[in-house]
């Protein structure tokens, strides 16, 4: 299993499959550990803080489940390969559990608010505490709202995220078949051993500047989530 560490690096140098397993793991556990604090807790103060951290926690395993999708592929031993392709589905299978289970708890509590502001609403004392009640609603009501707008946006974000690595990965397959046959015809016709040297260096600064584009991304797509 060692041997298969080392196989396959992430899109842009993101880590050999073992480590973005590892970190899908790590995000799993957060993520399952927030989905029971969210389903046990009594109070609504800190749930939609911790309703949206768990949202992100979902879709960055999501994002990594694609990341490892082209990774196992890339595996030489057809044994390993398939024990890999069952890991990464594991893992994709978990994550739509956790999000279906924070659906379910964003449905009852939304519910539950809107219960709470009519019985307020029907309760309306003269003194004014029923409109500082229902004050207190609102703001949940647009906390919650809120939390759905950002989950919108991660969910955006993430099918954009999927279609780039999915084009890249494409677009490195075709690279590497057209290198193979350049490769072939240039040995076929005998040119010199230079002029294949500066063909791989020419080849390794695409590579940069294709994974400085990968880069620069990443990095829009995260300043569009904040």
């Amino acid at each position: 299993m060692a041997a298969i560490a080392v196989e396959g690096r992430g899109v842009g140098g993101g880590g050999t499959l073992s480590e973005v397993y590892q970190n899908s793991k790590r995000l799993l556990l957060k993520a399952r550990d927030g989905v029971e604090r969210l389903e046990c807790s009594t109070s609504s103060i800190d749930s939609p803080e911790l309703s949206f951290a768990v949202k992100k926690d979902i879709s960055q395993i999501q994002s990594l489940c694609v990341e490892m999708d082209t990774l196992w592929r890339s595996v030489a031993a057809k044994s390993y390969r398939d024990l890999w392709k069952r890991k990464v589905e594991q893992v994709s299978e978990e994550a739509d559990s956790l999000k279906q289970s924070l659906d379910r708890y964003l449905a009852r509590n939304q519910k539950r608010m809107n219960e709470a502001k009519e019985r307020a609403e029907l309760l309306g004392r003269a003194n004014g505490e029923s409109a500082h009640v229902l004050r207190i609603f609102d703001e949940e009501t647009q906390a919650m709202q809120s939390v759905r707008n950002s989950s919108r946006m991660l969910e955006e974000s993430l099918s954009t995220g999927t279609t780039i690595l999915s084009k890249y990965s494409e677009q490195r397959d075709r690279l590497k078949r057209a290198q193979r046959k350049a490769l072939d015809v240039l040995n076929t016709v005998g040119l010199s051993n230079s002029v294949l040297r500066l063909i791989e260096r020419r080849n390794r600064v695409d590579k940069w500047i294709k994974y400085a584009g990968m880069v620069l991304t990443i990095v829009i797509v995260y300043f569009l989530m904040r």
